[in-house]
Parts: C-alpha cells; sequence; structure tokens
C-alpha cells in the first residue's frame, strides 16, 4: 500500500522529508527506541494527555500518521488497538515492523503520505500524529484525518509552537537534527484544523519545564546538533525526575492562573472529535 509519487512527480519537500528519514532509520537502535517510556515516563507530558482524552482502546482501530519508529502504534497495540502505522519514509516504516516484533505485537505499517490516506471513509477510530503535521500540508492531513474518522472518532496531533525564544534557539543551533522544511505552528494555524470536526480544543504543556533544556545545554554539555532533546528528555527522564515533577507543578499552576504563557509554551495537543 503506497501513496507516494514517483521520483520525477514528487514534491521536493517530499523528497526531502523521505531521504532525512530514511537516513535517520538507518542510524536506528532497537534499544534505544522507548515504546513504553514515550507515553510513562514523568516527562512524556503530551503523550499522559493523549491518554486521558482516548481512554481503553481495547478493540478500537487506531491509525498513525507520520509514525517514524511506530512508538505511539506499538504502544496502542499492547493495548489492546488495531494500529495501522504510515509513513513517508520506506526504512521508519521497516523500523516499526522490526519493534512490533520486539514487542511481541502486530502492526500494520505503509510507506504513505499523511495528505492522501489510502482507506476508505470511516475506517478508523483514532488518528494519532506526533510531530507530523508541521512537516506537511496539514490542511490536507487534517482532512483526510476527517475523511477516515468513524462519527465520534477522535484525532489527536502534538505539535510544536513557534513563539519561545528558547525553542528557537535550539531550533537555529540543532539544524542537523531536523528537516529544512518543518514549520512549527501558530494558535491561528491550530483553529484552522476546527472545521473539519465537530469540537476541537488544544492543550499546551512545557514552558518552566523547558529549563530542563537549559540543563542539558549548560550542565550536560549535551550537543545539540548530535542529541535530539526531545528524545532526551523521554531517555534520561530518570535522572532529573524531582526536578522535572518540581517545573512541571510550576507549569500547571501559573497556566492557569495566567492563560497567556500558554504562548510561550514548546508543544500544543489538538483534539479534535468528528
Amino acid at each position: 500500500m503506497t501513496d507516494l509519487p514517483n521520483p520525477k512527480t514528487a514534491t521536493t519537500r517530499q523528497q526531502s522529508e523521505e531521504a532525512f528519514h530514511d537516513e535517520w532509520a538507518k542510524s536506528m537502535d532497537l534499544e534505544d527506541i522507548l515504546v513504553v517510556e514515550s507515553f510513562e515516563a514523568c516527562s512524556a507530558l503530551e503523550n499522559h494527555y493523549v491518554m486521558t482524552q482516548l481512554g481503553d482502546l481495547h478493540g478500537k482501530k487506531v491509525l498513525e500518521l507520520g509514525c517514524g519508529a511506530g512508538e505511539g502504534s506499538v504502544y496502542f497495540a499492547t493495548k489492546g488497538a488495531e494500529a495501522v502505522a504510515t509513513d513517508i519514509s520506506t526504512g521508519m516504516v521497516e523500523v516499526v515492523h522490526r519493534v512490533a516484533q520486539k514487542y511481541g505485537v502486530q502492526v500494520q505499517a505503509h510507506r504513505m503520505t499523511a495528505e492522501k490516506i489510502e482507506y476508505p471513509e470511516q475506517s478508523f477510530d483514532v488518528v494519532y500524529g506526533i510531530v507530523v503535521l508541521h512537516h506537511v500540508d496539514f490542511h490536507k492531513a487534517v482532512a483526510e484525518a476527517a475523511r477516515v474518522l468513524r462519527p465520534g472518532g477522535k484525532a489527536l496531533f502534538i505539535e510544536p509552537l513557534s513563539y519561545n525564544p528558547v525553542i528557537n534557539v535550539y531550533r537555529h543551533i540543532a539544524k542537523t537534527v531536523r528537516t529544512p522544511d518543518e514549520r512549527p505552528f501558530k494558535f491561528k494555524d491550530l483553529k484552522e484544523m476546527y472545521p473539519y470536526f465537530k469540537e476541537g480544543h488544544h492543550q499546551e504543556f512545557w514552558f518552566f519545564t523547558l529549563l530542563i533544556f537549559i540543563y542539558f545545554y549548560v550542565i550536560e554539555r549535551s550537543d545539540p546538533t548530535k542529541e535530539r532533546y526531545w528524545k532526551k528528555v523521554i531517555k534520561d527522564a530518570p535522572k532529573f525526575e524531582k526536578m522535572f515533577r518540581f517545573l512541571n507543578g510550576m507549569d500547571k499552576f501559573f497556566l492557569k492562573i495566567f492563560p497567556p504563557f500558554r504562548y510561550l509554551c514548546w508543544n500544543s495537543v489538538i483534539v479534535l472529535t468528528k
């Protein structure tokens, strides 16, 4: 199953994204792919929230867009879901098969773009994507997510915001571990997703907790051009759990009493209900 155009007609962005992620897939070690931790580590704030929105996944059919190594699809499969993973990268699709085998679950994995999903209308109960929409034509991807969802189904996307100066400095430094075509969202972009669905809301995360990135750079001397900080916050969570929980407590308090702080958060979770 494939949706990708042939190399002569593929857009420059698609070619760039596919090449980048194929190359990344070659360097992946199965031992470094943290499925459970990506949802259950203290620093997995966004996925904690995702799971509160999804509830029991037993018997539900879940589609992951831009799956990467498939941490989401494999985790959902361990929770009893019928998981389908899609990605523009053949290399990543192959990684997903290996990760699923390691965890002893069945995951269907296909090479496919988010902008055109090769499944009939109302095929899924859930569509999930983590940091994928800002790599693609998000209007097309969101429209496709709505099309393949069943009535009452949910689409959940975790996406970066464009406002925080600390994160923007990180993005400038970490160019070698990012693709050149990605574009972090503004709140107006999030609202443009709502018309495709009956209901929609978004929840922001990582304000004071972003001090962890400064800790990585200044104290641990971790090179952001060689190590992806957004993976490091999951992998090393046990090392800074006490500090992280304190900072996250500050986030919860200040974001509640002063909502404009959410403009300076790192990520947003967008929840859309058909």
